[in-house]
């Protein structure tokens, strides 16, 4: 059989697979073994199921996600989430649409020490919701900044995505991190201006909160200490060099579990429920690597993704135009997908193209986990919108849609800005590197 024609049937193959539920990471697994096999042959296809979690099992930079996911956890389980949200609240809350403003705030700052956008929606699900409705604000508008704002936990370094981009393409984690920070500052700084945008059109959709004394204030930002030591130690070790990523991340796990202790929040049946939410986490996560290196050899030796790359090249087309055919097909399987799942099943045809474009691979790291983010809460579906929907069941879906589009409008202008001025995303790991 021609290798192409055993790629595209393998693609399809997969896709099916996953349609009939089976999980991901083991689609993308049975069938880059079975395609591999029919070009190789079978004791390489096999040798493969060995060595490539061997390998990922071994690997010290994917280490580092089950770190980061236990630090989150724990945070939240310390209620970290909680002070982050009073502190924000407090500064920014007695403006009109100021609560929503402090849940993109808050989950931004969150997002430092959680590195997961589903969780963070989750959180703020929690935490910010009950505030906002019973500040009178209109349903749409509290969901709508709680679903956009969990979207910056893949952003806001440390994020899991971007350490999950660089082990399956072989960047500098740290270089990753850097590169995020413009970018996010961006992404909350649109979110603001979208939350003054609707409260411009309906005022009474976000109406001001009270206006706490000083000393309130002053002792919402004294409760949050935890929260900027642990982003402080954490990401100010890795910016600074005093830590590797690794190192910060085993930090942060330590500090989180002591202040979560220390707070009388961790009894046994908590402390189980953490460790079980980061080792499901974990274990989705690598079983997907496993899965999606496996496949990336099967298109690797069909050829499959070297000739898209000449198809593109051979077409004339201006490379903006693939760019941006590449960013809708991300915002749709984001609709669908999960986070991991959206990036996973891509990578192996989508950076030979970028590549053979000639963009840096940083830089479209960030730009990958940006367009994934705005699929997290992209109609149809959007898991972000999917999870709020499930935790307020009386809230009902088209409610949050329409409370999504002003995020959701200013996730596509700021997608235009940093393609199309990708000096944004890579000026600063420029300079400190």
């Amino acid at each position: 059989m021609d290798p192409l024609i055993l790629a595209l049937l393998g693609c399809a193959a997969m896709m099916l697979l996953i349609v009939l539920h089976v999980p991901i990471g083991i689609s993308m697994a049975l069938v880059g073994v079975t395609g591999f096999a029919l070009v190789v042959g079978w004791g390489p296809a096999l040798s493969l199921m060995a060595t490539e979690p061997a390998s990922a099992m071994s690997s010290l930079d994917l280490a580092v996600i089950p770190l980061f996911m236990l630090m989150g956890s724990l945070a939240a389980a310390g209620g970290l989430a909680t002070d982050v949200y009073d502190m924000a609240g407090a500064l920014l809350g007695h403006r009109r649409g100021g609560l929503a403003t402090t849940t993109v705030v808050a989950s931004a700052g969150f997002g430092a020490i959680c590195g997961s956008g589903v969780a963070t929606t989750a959180t703020f699900g929690r935490v910010a919701m009950p505030e906002m409705l019973a500040r009178n604000y209109a349903p749409g508008v509290a969901a709508g900044a709680i679903a956009a704002g969990g979207t910056l936990g893949i952003i806001v370094p440390p994020s899991a995505m971007m350490i999950l981009y660089a082990v399956l393409t072989e960047q500098s984690v740290l270089e990753l991190f850097t590169a995020a920070i413009i970018p996010a500052f961006l992404a909350v700084a649109f979110y603001a201006a979208a939350v003054q945008a609707m409260v411009w059109r309906n005022p009474d959709a976000a109406p001001k909160s009270p206006r706490l004394p000083l000393k309130e204030r002053l002792a919402a930002i004294g409760r949050a200490w935890g929260v900027i030591l642990l982003a402080v130690v954490v990401l100010g070790g890795i910016y600074s060099g005093i830590f590797t990523v690794n190192e910060a991340a085993a930090i942060g796990v330590v500090i989180a579990f002591f202040f979560a202790l220390l707070r009388r929040r961790l009894d046994r049946r908590t402390f189980l429920r953490v460790m079980a939410e980061a080792s499901g986490s974990t274990a989705m996560i690598y079983i997907m690597v496993f899965g999606a290196t496996i496949f990336s050899y099967f298109i690797s030796v069909t050829g499959g993704a070297a000739y898209l790359v000449d198809l593109i090249s051979s077409a004339s087309v201006h490379p903006l135009s693939v760019i941006f055919g590449i960013l809708l097909l991300y915002i749709l399987l984001g609709a669908f997908f999960d986070e991991v799942a959206a990036m996973v099943i891509t990578l192996p045809f989508v950076i030979p193209v970028i590549q053979g474009l000639g963009y840096d691979l940083v830089w479209w790291g960030i730009i990958n986990v940006v367009v994934i983010g705005i699929g997290m809460i992209t109609p149809p579906i959007g898991i972000n919108v999917m999870l709020l929907n499930s935790m307020y069941r009386d809230i009902r879906i088209t409610t949050i849609y329409r409370g999504i589009m002003p995020f959701l409008c200013a996730d596509l202008l700021r997608l235009a800005v940093l393609v199309l001025f990708p000096p944004l995303t890579l000026w600063l790991p420029s300079v400190l590197g």
